[in-house]
């Protein structure tokens, strides 16, 4: 075996010290995953033997460590002039004869003594370990020709070991500059300038949750992504329903996708170069759910043999359709989180200034700081909001100072993202405007903790702080559920102790995932041009506007069942009131002008008018989706607002109708006890349904005679009126004298732990409670307390 460079299909997982975590990945894929179906481009990597020796050459390595030995990597201006030293020196010492020409003899078997377009990459001897990720410390370098380019490129990821922010990222690991050896690797192009390339993480990176692999994509070349140049595509893939041959696709996310990276024109002096992408292509996924799922599948086959989540880089050749593993490393954040979460809590709020994905689950606030490039890093100072285009590694040293970032572009794995994770401080990405709306040296707060979007407020806001041990929740006599009506906050909530979701709510995914009425989808056609355009933007990415409103309702609903199966999910059927519903795109047209909306056309009410019976089966088909295609069958319905035991028995007919009876497929059909009249005849709404969930905030507002959203009248709303408490008791009792379920879903519990202790001993089933009282009502039950810390 030549001491200077090894092809990939001769290295493993042993080779580490040998060619770094890179290099010895790449071979460990080739040589032990190959057969299973994963693809990785071939190559070779050039050994830390040979690095050494380079270092060897006119006393360099000795001057390396005469100028890090006293370097405070914290005071940013001098490590910028002694990274600059250090890599004029490595740039100006020529190989080892010996490994230049097996470098040359190498390319020329790789290539057949043809001109090919290689990747020219990085691959540290302490990189990609499960304790540490050094993810683009080092350079990468795309579409090299030539032996000459090739080894150019090979003494500029030499020299790349010394850049500011690697000294800096090994410094702070705690790693010896000098125990750091680099290997380039060579490796065959995948011709994704043609296609489409990204990241794909074997967990969510946000939440840790194990039981999906998270894609990100866009067109080109995946350094776009990575750098967070473009807003991509995301995309979840549910690990169980992949293995057991059901459709897997979970959610999709359209990305802007507004440039890509592709091969420079030959003559024009560059490798490759950046360009717009056509409208047509933005609007539409860039990946087919064929691809997804095999992407998804070479993942769980990596991460299987890993044993452990992985980060992993992946590029579609346009040419071939063809998918390909471009490297593998251990995931470093989330995989390594324990039993202890912590919960942030805004406990007001002001100006939205700027908005965008959030990272992190965290609030942040300080000082603005609008950094345009490298050179004004100095001005950020610890405490300060790094507020900028987009970052890159080179800006690594002084982001740890940062109470928050905030970029203009990039996706959840991009650069920002990944090390805002790692430093454990918030990020909102991809905003767009953040630099123009946010003032330089403007107090901000920056919150993440309020699901998948992020908010940039003006001022200092005041929030609270909750650490949970989460192994040291006693036992209590009592079914603790949630209620959860975002999707995007399901995988956290996950995290909390629970026995499932007592009420999914349906009225947040039309309203903030779909946007459009459902009389205006199944009419399209009949719309006029402005209404046609703004549904046409809603539904961009999907076949027609029927298919967005039932895939995207069920991608809502599949998310939920899917963050915590096999626990029950009780999914309510819409119950928008008829303002509510008026507010939706092309709403106005359908929608009556009543004068109380609270008592008019709403909840079962609405399922079995003719006028809206159509859109009520859309839900139908969405549910259908979820729980047969899907195999979400932990999936429950829960009708709400039932004004008679006819109305009941009309509209669990209906149900049948549309496939979903009860007990087909294990289904249980819940009913709401929210009006006098369900628990007063009990008995007799029980003959259609399997039990009862209580909502307390409209059996309380109908009890006592008042309207809820009025002012006027709120001192006098309280779920523990006598009257309320003995139609909550008369509920109870009926469920259980018949076997039936009963829980609670409403606020009450929520707002008044005494009210939950009484509902326990009542003999209620299950209480299902706000994610942030979770915690507090469960150790209350159990006779002890929460610790908080707010600032």
């Amino acid at each position: 075996m030549n001491a200077y460079v090894i092809p990939f299909e001769q290295l493993g997982m042993g080779d580490l010290d040998r060619v770094g975590g890179k290099n010895a990945s790449l071979g460990e894929m080739i040589g032990s995953l190959a057969k299973l179906g994963v693809r990785v481009p071939g190559g070779f990597a050039t050994t830390a033997q040979g690095f050494r020796e380079f270092l060897g050459q006119n006393g360099l390595g000795e001057r390396i460590r005469a100028e890090l030995a006293s370097l405070n990597v914290d005071d940013v201006t001098r490590l910028a002039a002694a990274g600059a030293r250090i890599r004029q020196w490595v740039l100006a010492t020529p190989f080892p004869p010996a490994l230049q020409q097996a470098v040359k003899d190498e390319l020329r078997r790789m290539s057949g003594g043809m001109e090919i377009a290689v990747a020219v990459r990085s691959s540290a001897t302490a990189e990609d370990l499960p304790d540490a990720s050094f993810a683009g410390q080092q350079e990468t370098f795309l579409n090299v020709r030539g032996e000459a380019a090739v080894l150019a490129t090979m003494h500029e990821v030499f020299a790349s070991l010394f850049n500011d922010r690697a000294i800096s990222y090994r410094v702070h690991q705690g790693f010896e500059h000098s125990t750091v050896a680099l290997s380039a690797g060579v490796q065959h192009m995948v011709r994704s300038d043609l296609g489409a390339s990204g990241v794909m993480f074997t967990l969510d990176t946000d939440s840790g949750f194990r039981d999906v692999v998270f894609i990100t994509a866009s067109y080109g070349l995946g350094e776009t992504v990575v750098q967070g140049a473009v807003n991509p595509d995301e995309f979840y893939v549910y690990k169980p329903a992949l293995r057991a041959g059901k459709h897997a696709l979970l959610r999709r996310n359209l990305g802007a996708k507004a440039i890509k990276m592709e091969y420079a024109p030959p003559g024009s002096g560059e490798r490759v170069r950046t360009v717009p992408v056509a409208h047509a292509d933005r609007m539409r996924f860039c990946l087919t759910e064929a691809d997804l799922v095999s992407l998804a599948r070479q993942a769980l086959i990596v991460e299987e043999h890993y044993r452990q989540p992985m980060d992993i880089e992946w590029g579609k050749d346009g040419t071939t359709g063809e998918i390909f593993i471009l490297q593998a490393r251990p995931e470093t954040v989330q995989s390594r989180a324990g039993r202890t979460i912590q919960r942030f809590s805004l406990k007001s709020r002001s100006q939205i200034l700027s908005t965008g994905r959030s990272i992190g689950q965290r609030i942040g606030s300080g000082r603005a700081r609008i950094i345009k490039d490298v050179a004004e890093m100095a001005r950020v100072q610890a405490g300060d909001v790094l507020v900028s285009d987009m970052t890159d590694p080179d800006w690594e040293p002084v982001m740890k100072r940062a109470a928050a970032i905030v970029t203009n572009r990039g996706g959840r794995t991009c650069h920002a993202a990944i090390i805002a994770r790692e430093l454990g401080i918030p990020a909102v990405v991809g905003c767009g405007d953040a630099t123009q709306r946010i003032r330089e040296g403007q107090e901000v707060t920056v919150s993440c903790a309020e699901g998948d979007t992020g908010y940039v407020y003006a001022g200092l806001l005041e929030f609270e702080r909750k650490q949970i041990e989460l192994d040291s929740l006693p036992k209590i006599p009592v079914k603790i559920m949630m209620n959860v009506g975002n999707p995007d906050r399901a995988f956290d909530f996950a995290g909390i102790p629970n026995r499932g979701v007592g009420l999914a709510r349906l009225e947040f995914i039309i309203n903030r995932m779909i946007g459009v009425h459902p009389r205006a989808v199944l009419e399209y056609e009949r719309l006029d041009d402005d209404l046609k355009a703004q549904i046409d933007t809603q539904m961009a990415g999907y076949a027609d506007p029927i298919s967005f409103y039932v895939e995207k309702l069920a991608e809502g609903i599949a998310q939920i069942a899917a963050a915590f199966a096999p626990e029950p999910v009780i999914v309510r059927l819409s119950d928008f009131k008829s303002n509510e519903y008026a507010n939706l795109i092309g709403g106005g047209r359908y929608e009556p002008d009543e004068e109380n909306p609270m008592l008019g056309f709403r909840g079962a009410a609405r399922y079995v008018d003719e006028s809206f019976r159509p859109c009520f089966e859309l839900e139908c088909r969405a549910l259908k989706r979820v729980r047969g295609l899907m195999g979400l069958a932990n999936v429950q319905v829960m009708v709400p607002f039932v004004r008679s035991v006819k109305e009941a028995k009309k509209v669990t007919e209906l149900l049948t109708l549309n496939g979903l009876g009860r007990g087909e497929n294990g289904l249980k059909v819940i009913m709401m006890c929210e009006l006098p009249t369900n628990a007063l005849l009990a008995d007799e709404y029980l003959e259609h349904f399997d039990g009862m969930s209580i909502g307390s905030n409209d059996l309380t507002q109908l009890t006592l005679g008042l309207d809820r959203d009025s002012a006027i009248v709120a001192q006098h709303f309280d779920e523990r009126d006598e009257a309320v408490k003995r139609l909550l008791a008369m509920a109870i009792a009926a469920c259980r004298k018949r076997g039936k379920y009963v829980g609670i879903c409403g606020q009450g519990p929520s707002d008044h732990p005494d009210l939950a202790r009484w509902l326990v001993d009542q003999g209620i089933e299950s209480m299902s409670l706000n994610p942030d009282t979770v915690v507090e009502t469960w150790l209350f039950l159990a006779g002890e307390s929460a610790e908080a810390t707010s600032r």
